[in-house]
């Protein structure tokens, strides 16, 4: 059984705010688990070189946190995917599955408010399809707050979770690698705050019957 995970995230911290609970608990469950993040801060795209060291050091306790296998970075420039050629997207995402070859992917919901969610969903979606990454057998989109509940689209019908996992003993883990993110981080009612993150997952907890869950929209299932 292949038991590699891929986790992709936009941008650092949709990764804990969307998954945290559930990568900690594949990764005890003996997951080897992965994290490609997609976009990196760099002064090409508008950031000093201060905010560039302070969101590393942030992207490397997590990391150690959470103990990846692996962790890979693009550094596409953050907000501006769309500007991007598609091609260069999904290339540089397909790159990073071809050579990790996961069994499983957790990605951000297409229909969140951030442009940036809507192309990395696509590229993964162009990166998986079943005669490209045949080993891809499980898809799931996560919800990340102040993206996922902001989507209004009128054609969208919203975030619909239909798989829903136990994060009861891994709440207050992820709860911290959630204070890491110090410059993503703000008070309630802010919606990335530790408050937020605990209702939303005691919400997710009443849908399944458990103290605290993470949801999740199965996309793709190829048993």
């Amino acid at each position: 059984m292949n038991k590699s995970v891929l986790i992709v995230a936009p941008h650092a911290d949709d990764e804990t705010l969307g998954c945290g609970g559930t990568i900690l608990r594949l990764i005890q469950e003996g997951y080897q688990v992965s994290w490609l993040l997609v976009t990196g801060m760099s002064e090409d795209s508008g950031y000093s070189v201060g905010q560039i060291h302070r969101r590393q050091q942030e992207i490397d306790k997590a990391a150690a946190a959470y103990q990846f296998s692996n962790t890979y970075t693009l550094g596409l420039p953050p907000a501006q995917l769309d500007a991007l050629p598609k091609g260069e997207v999904i290339g540089a995402v397909s790159g990073v599955i071809q050579s990790l070859k996961p069994e499983q992917i957790y990605c951000v919901y297409r229909n969140d408010a951030h442009s940036d969610h809507e192309v990395v969903f696509d590229a993964v979606m162009a990166s998986t399809k079943s005669f490209r990454a045949p080993f891809v057998k499980r898809i799931l989109a996560y919800e990340t707050l102040s993206e996922t509940d902001f989507g209004y689209k009128p054609e969208d019908p919203g975030f619909r979770p239909n798989v829903f996992v136990d994060i009861s003993p891994f709440l207050e883990k992820k709860l911290e690698i959630l204070a890491y993110f110090e410059s993503e981080v703000g008070p309630f009612p802010f919606p990335r705050s530790t408050e937020a993150l605990k209702a939303l997952a005691k919400v997710r907890g009443v849908q399944c019957n458990t103290h605290a869950a993470e949801a999740f929209m199965l996309i793709k299932e190829i048993l």
